[in-house]
């Protein structure tokens, strides 16, 4: 391969959750720049034993993609490892325009998002037949402004199944907001670090979660999810599989 970016999705912890595709990368890779703070360092392992390796942590914007463009016209494949998948909250966007102002090619290589782990963890399929076939994912504003139709309180008014991300250390005021939609016995999970070894789970309802977290001082590297497909009361058969629905592969059974 010549000179490249590849952004790589190292998925939500688990070393194991990450793609082929983005192991065969990180072998090749001359450059990984990955993110220190979230990033399982395990993934490593897969990284060749020459290959130069920055923590972008403590790096600015410049910073990194000045590696990436040395890199690139030095005739060398940079890894840009990000947690979960890149597109959600991965900040690539920005990456991606500079890359693009300097004509350097690059790829995006998909990796398992931490809310696709946090619902596998709570054993939990977030789209249910007539409780809830949307998932909203969503942050608070914090230091990060959002539009206004876009808060937790305007979206609540789905009453859909929510993901919320980078909302835990504001737990009471994430709760407050929710409450203005959701009743009060809407089922709340909170997990913490998913996929990991040392993975945490907390449930409870919109009525008992905030304290809950704060007992247990999760404040960081959790995801909140919201909805009754938490606790399904009853369970409705989709028509996927029902006996009695007809589709193109199967004939419907009287």
């Amino acid at each position: 391969m010549k000179g490249r970016v590849v952004f790589i999705g190292a998925g939500p912890g688990d070393p194991e959750l990450i793609t082929l595709k983005a192991v065969n990368i990180l072998k090749k890779a001359d450059i990984i720049i990955y993110a220190g703070s979230l990033v399982n360092k395990e993934v490593l392992s897969y990284a060749k034993d020459d290959a130069e390796i920055y923590n972008s942590a403590s790096m600015d914007l410049k910073e990194m993609t000045d590696i990436m463009k040395k890199g690139v016209n030095d005739s060398r494949i940079v890894a840009r490892v990000h947690t979960g998948d890149p597109s959600i909250y991965g900040a690539i966007g920005e990456q991606i325009e500079i890359l693009r102002r300097n004509n350097i090619e690059f790829d995006i290589i998909p990796g398992v998002s931490s809310f696709f782990a946090a619902a596998a963890a709570l054993e939990s399929e977030l789209t249910l037949p007539e409780i809830s076939q949307t998932v909203i994912i969503t942050r608070p504003e914090g230091r990060t402004p959002k539009p206004s139709s876009e808060s937790i309180s305007s979206l609540a008014k789905h009453n859909a199944t929510m993901c919320i991300f980078l909302g835990v250390h504001m737990i009471d005021k994430v709760v407050k907001d929710l409450k203005k939609h959701y009743p009060v016995q809407t089922p709340v999970a909170v997990v913490k670090k998913a996929s990991w070894k040392d993975e945490m789970i907390l449930r409870g309802t919109l009525e008992d979660i905030e304290a809950k977290v704060k007992e247990a001082n999760i404040n960081k590297t959790a995801m909140i999810v919201v909805g009754n497909v938490l606790d399904p009361r009853e369970m409705v058969p989709s028509k996927l599989y029902d006996a009695k629905f007809s589709h193109e592969y199967r004939t419907k059974k009287d």
